[in-house]
């Protein structure tokens, strides 16, 4: 597991997750720990295997 900053697509707020790292192009959803809205997230890894993070609403995705 790797830490990542995300920024809430709802309210804005910077919330640190966990991110599996063992695993190329995930998609899930986690609610913000702050306004509760759920936030899809998108995660790929790059070539040196770091993860890549990418928010959307829920009814945006």
């Amino acid at each position: 597991m790797e830490s990542a900053l995300i920024y809430c697509p709802y309210c804005g707020e910077a919330i640190e997750i966990l991110v599996d790292d063992s695993v190329d192009g995930q998609t899930y959803v986690e609610d913000c720990q702050v306004c509760c809205r759920p936030i899809v997230l998108s995660v790929t890894l790059d070539e040196d295997g770091v993860p890549e993070v990418r928010t959307a609403r829920e009814d945006d995705a």
